[in-house]
């Protein structure tokens, strides 16, 4: 292994790591309905738990409605007890074959709690990115020792891999401020 595939293999993991942390943001709710919020309800299907997605269809009525819509016709009990039953505290209701999820408003105490939620989100996910630095430092350490790169070669990567780490924090931190604006608007 080089010291540009070490490069490539930690960018790579790090652009993972941001993609995880995005889609974990997306699940702390705020005001508005989003259907993505429903992404980790699982239905029982025939005996198997199987996720919303795939045994309905979820979009919005309005900014603050989902709407639930059974491929199935017996399916609709199953999901309105699902949604009920999820942590996130929403109250479904059905309308015939339509199942409609508003969105309570939040009161300013749950609000605060979930810019905490985000803001510890954003610390877990800067300390994956700092632990695939140490890795990927510690392996060029290991090329160095092993006389496969030189001690220049290690300077300057840990320079990159530093660089590299920076950017990723930004990023985080930006993401982390726009998901607290989006909860504490009104």
């Amino acid at each position: 292994m080089t010291i540009a595939d070490i490069k490539k293999i930690t960018e790579t993991k790090m652009d993972q790591s941001i993609a995880a942390f995005k889609n974990n943001l997306t699940k702390i709710r705020t005001g508005r309905a989003n259907p993505a919020l429903l992404d980790t309800i699982h239905v029982d299907y025939y005996g198997s738990m199987v996720p919303l997605s795939q045994v309905a269809n979820v979009s919005l009525m309005d900014s603050r409605t989902i709407s639930v819509q059974p491929w199935e016709k017996g399916m609709g009990a199953k999901i309105e007890k699902a949604i009920r039953e999820s942590e996130l505290g929403l109250n479904p209701a059905s309308m015939g074959d339509l199942i409609r999820v508003p969105m309570p408003p939040m009161s300013e105490e749950r609000r605060k709690e979930m810019t905490k939620l985000a803001r510890t989100e954003g610390e877990n996910s800067k300390i994956a990115i700092r632990n695939l630095r140490r890795d990927a430092n510690e392996s060029v350490k290991k090329l160095v020792k092993d006389k496969e790169a030189s001690e220049d070669d290690q300077k300057r990567a840990e320079a990159d891999t530093q660089k590299l780490t920076d950017k990723r924090m930004t990023e985080i931190d930006q993401l982390v401020t726009a998901k607290e604006q989006e909860i504490m608007a009104v």
